[in-house]
């Protein structure tokens, strides 16, 4: 049977909003280093938490930010994001596999411990589920390329009765590599991803400069991230999102 092409989905920030999960996972994970944020509590994301969110790439980032969040100055990170990220790891003597390992610990804890309520701390963004499920009748497989850890994915997505037809976490490698493997085996018909910095890279990757990429304005972003795109990035919101592939941007 021949193979449908391919819609590449990002996972957060594009069909799942775990705000509530990185924050409590995060929190638990600076407390297991001993870094434990003075005067925040689990159960309540700090607004300065969300504010910085979309600054993150990697998991293991938003440990070093629970972390430092009760002393940080909000400008110098968002000025300075990755030179302030460095001098934080260089002061507390950190390094990125140390943050990632208490990050996947604090999360198979909870799994482990009571498995609906962390993933009762994840919703996804209204109308994507139905979408998904949807693009069948056009023709179309769908797939999710992720940061996140496969295994954590898988849970999340099997929780929403959802059945990409591949999933590739962070161990599969950078986003770029991937969909380069992926587009030799079938054809893709688009990447959609709530980070800008991430399609740019896609666009400027030999191989992969006519993949149409669509930024989702639900998602993670920076406040000047949909402003004076470059071409080939197509903002995307739900209700275009919800019509035929044929009518996206």
């Amino acid at each position: 049977m021949q193979e449908h092409p391919l819609l590449v989905f990002d996972f957060d920030g594009v069909i799942v909003d775990g705000m509530a999960e990185y924050w409590w996972s995060s929190w638990h994970a600076a407390k297991s280093l001993n870094a434990e944020p003075s005067g925040l509590f689990p159960a309540q994301v700090p607004e300065l938490f969300r504010r910085l969110r979309p600054w993150i790439h990697h998991g293991w980032e938003m440990v070093l930010l629970a972390a430092e969040l009760s002393d940080l100055d909000e400008e110098a990170w968002v000025e300075g994001y990755e030179v302030q990220q460095r001098a934080a790891l260089l002061r507390r003597g950190w390094r990125d596999d140390l943050l990632q390992g208490a990050l996947d610990r604090a999360r198979l804890q909870a799994v482990q411990q009571d498995r609906a309520a962390w993933l009762q701390l994840h919703r996804p963004f209204p109308g994507l589920a139905r979408r998904l499920r949807s693009l069948g009748d056009e023709g179309l497989d769908w797939a999710v390329l992720t940061t996140k850890s496969e295994a954590f994915t898988a849970e999340l997505l099997n929780a929403f009765d959802l059945e990409p037809a591949r999933l590739d976490g962070r161990e599969a490698g950078p986003k770029s590599e991937v969909l380069l493997r992926l587009q030799r085996e079938r054809p893709l018909r688009g990447f959609v991803e709530d980070r800008r910095a991430t399609l740019e890279t896609v666009l400027s990757t030999e191989g992969l400069q006519g993949l149409p990429c669509y930024l989702v304005d639900w998602g993670y972003l920076k406040p000047a991230d949909r402003k004076q795109l470059p071409p080939g990035i197509r903002l995307i919101d739900l209700d275009r999102l919800a019509k035929p592939l044929a009518q996206w941007p």
